[in-house]
């Protein structure tokens, strides 16, 4: 009995060494992404851009790359800086994540910085837009934009087109600011003047009493940030305040008119010139066929969100295959610097100094196309580097 004992615990050593052993190769075969956006909240819509974009992308182009496993992990942060902490320290340390990705709103993007310098993990930024996010961290990279990106270009172009007064109005918090110096630096050097200046706060805004007395201030112009997903809220209280009738034109960066929530606004929004980084129309081949597997798949149109997710996942798999598989952090951030392709959005790469993204930004107007409202393309500044950099 004794002989037998010792057979099976030997026979269980043996099986137990195994176990291990193939939970470890397949640990080595396989290359996990965090992705930690927020799909509830009043930041919901770009959770779910992000999160449809990257499952179009894997089904597009499969789950293997050079050699490897692609397995993404879900986290729902709801746009809370402390819930985005947690998830990316559990990520990285109970899933063993190699990339975590996402992070809907600034705070959430700088909540994990340094996180991912502890663990050399590298932080691809796939929404959030302050100018100094990629200084927070060596191993963050974004494939989004900046907000000074389309701030600076509609301040050039609002001057150009007679626009002298403007009251803005944006949110209260980063990207609201970087929005706000960057337009405000352009226009008043151009010699246009701010009558006003408005700050509303990130959550649940009202924009309603803002609004009343922007239009008391009759300016030419109004120039707005508010974060993706809360347009069409500005619009419908914009319209019923009587702002679409008051001859006050609105414009800004493109967050204000996103594409998954345009059609909801209704004929108010026709004639609002944004300039941003992406629209549904942009009439590129690659880009049609992006809108067009999107509708397929989602039954709406794909936003700028949706497009910064889909470069996200792509900028990740062409890193892989550089590094021939190796998903260190060292190894993926040196492939993904001075990387560039053709994105649905047009021409982009990533600066090998800052690891921020360089792409066009166009100027837009609101258009009703085969009876669906579009932000139509008519003019771009080609390879812009974030202006909040360039300057250092």
């Amino acid at each position: 009995m004794l002989i037998g004992r010792r057979t099976l615990l030997h026979a269980a050593c043996i099986a137990l060494a195994g176990a291990t052993t193939s939970t470890v190769a397949h640990a080595e075969d396989t290359v996990k992404i965090g992705l930690i956006v927020p799909m509830t909240s009043g930041q919901a819509s770009t959770g779910k851009q992000i999160d449809n974009a990257v499952k179009l992308y894997m089904k597009q182009n499969g789950s293997t790359v050079a050699g490897k496993k692609i397995e993404v992990i879900l986290k729902d942060d709801a746009a809370v800086p402390d819930n985005t902490k947690r998830l990316a320290q559990e990520l990285i340390v109970n899933d063993k994540v190699n990339v975590i990705a996402g992070f809907g709103i600034t705070p959430a993007a700088l909540a994990a910085a340094p996180l991912a310098t502890q663990a050399k993990v590298p932080e691809v930024v796939m929404a959030a837009g302050t100018s100094i996010i990629t200084e927070r961290s060596p191993y963050i990279v974004r494939t989004s934009f900046t907000l000074p990106q389309s701030s600076t270009v509609i301040g050039d172009w609002a001057v150009k087109n007679g626009i002298k007064k403007v009251v803005t109005l944006t949110s209260d918090y980063a990207p609201g600011n970087d929005a706000l110096a960057a337009f405000k630096e352009r226009f008043t050097a151009g010699g246009g003047q701010i009558v006003e200046e408005v700050k509303v706060p990130l959550a649940n805004p009202d924009f309603a009493p803002f609004l009343q007395r922007a239009k008391d201030s009759k300016p030419d112009a109004m120039f707005v940030f508010v974060p993706a997903g809360q347009g069409g809220n500005f619009m419908k209280q914009f319209a019923e305040r009587g702002l679409d009738k008051s001859g006050i034109k609105v414009i800004g960066p493109g967050d204000v008119m996103d594409d998954d929530l345009l059609n909801s606004m209704g004929d108010a929004a026709i004639g609002v010139v944004t300039a941003h980084i992406y629209s549904a129309a942009h009439p590129s081949e690659k880009n049609k066929a992006f809108v067009a597997a999107y509708k397929k798949e989602f039954g709406q149109r794909p936003g700028f969100m949706a497009v910064g997710g889909y470069d996200g996942i792509h900028l990740i798999y062409e890193a892989l295959k550089k590094t021939g598989g190796k998903a260190d952090g060292d190894s993926l951030i040196a492939a993904m610097k001075g990387m560039a392709w053709e994105s649905p959005r047009g021409p982009i790469s990533i600066d090998p100094d800052t690891r921020d993204i360089v792409q066009n930004v166009y100027i837009r107007k609101v258009e009703k196309v085969d009876g669906e409202l579009y932000n139509v393309e008519f003019d771009k500044v080609d390879a812009v580097k974030d202006p909040g950099k360039t300057k250092k």
